[in-house]
């Protein structure tokens, strides 16, 4: 078995691989105080929940944006499954993709692990948008070149700014509104995120095959990626696992 890690601003995303296949996912808190021994516990409940003993993980790979957690999660992976280190994906490593950007160091591992699973999976030329923290767009040339893309405030992100900086509105749970005209608060919160983000995706995407010249697909992932998708065409599909296919991948190319 395989187990993968994305670690992220918000989650940490988990998976286990069986010949290929995700068998099963979950998601843990990221929390930089979290010690390695808190977060090898919270491991091995999920695994004595699924009835898996963790010897029968014979390799781990992980992407981070959170490099201050590494340290403490290539500890637990020593410490709780038998003394293996983890691959952390990086730029430098065989990724099946030309890496055209600036300072390729700093490209964010997990655009790295979704334009890699997004490109064997689907075929260039591509966009990927991961509705996370940071709702983000990377393009992909058929040929296999990442170019680029743009990073914007996530969904989450900017509605809590907006509950913190106006007194009288409050948290709501975001889900699809029935109108766009909104006749109380709490809907008019919902239409307002909704729809500048399925506004966002569709203008976006327009000016990326204006600036190349040429359509491409788009393949969304992320917590709020289903929901987004429903208000717009511009999505050709929606895969929520695609950041760990993407680790499952890389790992295959590089163990």
């Amino acid at each position: 078995m395989l187990l993968v890690m994305d670690v992220g601003n918000t989650n940490i995303k988990t998976g286990l691989f069986e010949e290929g296949k995700l068998r099963s996912s979950w998601r843990l808190a990221t929390d930089p105080k979290r010690t390695a021994d808190e977060y090898g516990v919270c491991m091995e409940s999920f695994f004595n929940h699924l009835h898996i003993d963790p010897r029968a993980v014979q390799g781990i790979i992980m992407s981070s944006v959170v490099p201050g957690l590494n340290y403490t999660l290539e500890h637990m992976c020593e410490l709780y499954f038998f003394g293996q280190r983890p691959l952390v994906v990086n730029d430098r490593m065989n990724l099946g993709l030309r890496i055209l950007y600036d300072f390729p160091d700093k490209l964010g591992a997990d655009r790295i692990c979704n334009t890699v699973a997004a490109y064997q999976t689907y075929g260039g030329p591509l966009t990927v948008v991961d509705f996370g923290t940071a709702t983000t767009y990377s393009v992909v040339t058929a040929e296999g070149d990442f170019l680029g893309g743009l990073i914007c405030p996530g969904l989450i992100v900017s509605s809590d700014a907006l509950i913190e900086n106006a007194a009288q509105l409050r948290k709501v749970e975001f889900q699809e509104p029935q109108r766009v005209i909104a006749s109380n608060t709490e809907e008019g919160i919902r239409s307002g995120l909704f729809q500048s983000y399925v506004g966002q995706v569709d203008y976006i995407i327009g000016q990326i095959e204006k600036e190349l010249g040429y359509a491409v697909k788009t393949i969304a992932t992320g917590g709020m990626s289903g929901v987004i998708a429903s208000g717009t065409k511009r999505i050709n599909a929606v895969n929520p696992t695609l950041t760990l296919e993407g680790l499952a991948r890389i790992y295959a190319m590089n163990r």
